[in-house]
């Protein structure tokens, strides 16, 4: 089983999961984060760190959720791993919380 990241990270992109992943799985794209399931070694160290909420073991997806898993897997393949914590996107906060965000997110 893997983890993945989830609508609530659109246009957020908190980094504090980066800090505590062992396996360097995640992927940093314009404006979201994703997890690659291969490199994902279900430690589940990310989930308490993320700040929007964002992160899910794949069988705990919620059901309007199931998009994502495919999702990270397609886009980690793509976006370069990111190890170190950044800062997130200026509007973050005004952003975590906002309910179906898929449409606004950057997959360049």
């Amino acid at each position: 089983m893997a983890f993945v990241v989830t609508d609530n990270c659109i246009q957020c992109k908190y980094t504090d999961c980066v800090a505590v992943c062992p396996a360097d799985a995640f992927h940093e794209g314009p404006n979201f984060l994703a997890i690659n399931p291969v490199d994902c070694i279900d430690c589940e160290l990310c989930v308490p760190e993320c700040p929007a909420n964002a992160i899910f073991q794949e069988d705990e997806l919620p059901a309007d959720q199931q998009q994502y898993l495919e999702l990270n897997a397609e886009l980690s393949e793509v976006w370069p791993k990111i190890t170190e914590v950044i800062a997130p996107l200026e509007d973050a906060d005004q952003h975590n919380g906002t309910p179906n965000k898929i449409e606004k997110l950057i997959i360049e």
